[in-house]
């Protein structure tokens, strides 16, 4: 009946279904989920496009995956800068000369910047470290580190920075300027209107069924369709033979407040570990909208994940990426199934990464 079927409605397989309609062939698109667009779905609510599954800004340095995206959605000019609080101070992210002269008071160039944060390595410098914090300091120094990086990194992975691997932090970005532009891609916006919009026009013309879970009824889908391309959890694909990947979780708190201006900035990052959420959203700012009656935030707290959660982060460790290994071992023994995104493929991507990974997929298929 189908040329394919795409497991899972968001931007990896929308731009596949896409791709491949334009090739004349017959798509069904089907999601577990009672909404498209996956994880950068955003809802309307009461004029505010609420980003439902956590912050999201395309960013991207390759001009032909910002003109693809740009087909689909005009784009504003949202920089990313986010704000750190850390008990009562606050400071811009990344590193940058704004933070450095808000922590040291004898700081004012680029240069007493530079020395102050040697000096700082110098004197806590640890030949092989042994652990994250350890690591942190020598690439850092400790005033950095305590308030900076110490408890937002520990709430993230939910372990004192003291018990993580070092490997988890090759480097720490430092920059010797004024500049609060969070990434360094030429290109960067937020859709107007928001991203669930994107998807609607990557998926118009195209059969799509919604609260439709594949393992559910594997077999009937697979006879169905010619190929299949998953985008679930490469591991729930195979029941879990070996085990569960290791993932972390982001449960969000979202409160509407009849107020134009909550925090004047759309993310703030607290460092604090005494503070349990890890950062709070202020939708509206990522339209630029501080008039509207109302505000919409999201606050964020990590933790592990359980069976029924939401899967965001793929812990890559050791263990983990052995684990996938095995399970993309039995992946390659599936000739009509293409694993595919973040869960097929147990590797975190930004979004700009997603279209080009879908596009390398989209050339295997014609092979």
């Amino acid at each position: 009946m189908y040329d394919y079927l795409v497991v899972g409605a968001g931007l990896f397989g929308a731009t596949l279904a896409y791709e491949l309609k334009k090739k004349n062939k017959k798509v069904l698109v089907i999601d577990k989920r009672d909404h498209i667009a996956g994880n950068i779905y955003t809802k309307n609510i009461d004029g505010i496009n609420v980003h439902v599954y956590g912050a999201h800004i395309f960013h991207t340095s390759d001009k032909e995956v910002w003109s693809y995206i740009q087909q689909f959605a005009e784009f504003n000019n949202y920089i990313n800068s986010p704000i750190v609080r850390y008990k009562n101070e606050l400071y811009n992210l990344p590193f940058n000369m704004n933070t450095f002269t808000k922590l040291w008071p004898d700081v004012f160039t680029p240069e007493d910047a530079r020395r102050k944060i040697e000096e700082e390595k110098k004197n806590f410098h640890i030949d092989e470290p042994k652990n994250l914090e350890e690591q942190a300091i020598n690439l850092v120094g400790p005033t950095i580190y305590e308030k900076l990086v110490k408890g937002y990194t520990a709430k993230q992975w939910g372990r004192p920075c003291a018990e993580l691997p070092a490997f988890i932090i090759k480097r720490l970005p430092v920059r010797f300027t004024f500049d609060n532009n969070y990434f360094n891609d030429k290109y960067q916006g937020i859709p107007i209107g928001g991203y669930t919009k994107i998807i609607e026009k990557m998926l118009d013309g195209i059969e799509v069924k919604l609260n439709t879970n594949y393992l559910d009824n594997k077999e009937y889908f697979n006879s169905i369709a010619k190929h299949i391309i998953y985008t679930g959890p490469i591991d729930e694909f195979f029941g879990f033979k070996y085990g569960p990947l290791e993932f972390r979780t982001v449960e969000f708190k979202t409160e509407e407040y009849n107020m134009k201006n909550y925090q004047g900035n759309a993310v703030v990052n607290y460092t604090e570990y005494e503070i349990p959420y890890t950062r709070i959203i202020e939708h509206k700012h990522f339209e630029f909208d501080t008039e509207s009656e109302k505000t919409i935030i999201s606050k964020e707290y990590s933790k592990a994940w359980m069976p029924g959660d939401e899967p965001y982060y793929p812990v890559n460790n050791e263990k983990n990426n052995c684990l996938y290994n095995q399970y993309k071992e039995e992946a390659s023994k599936v000739s009509n199934v293409t694993f595919g995104g973040r869960l097929g493929l147990y590797k975190y991507y930004d979004m700009d990464d997603t279209i080009i990974e879908a596009f390398k997929v989209l050339k295997d298929l014609e092979k």
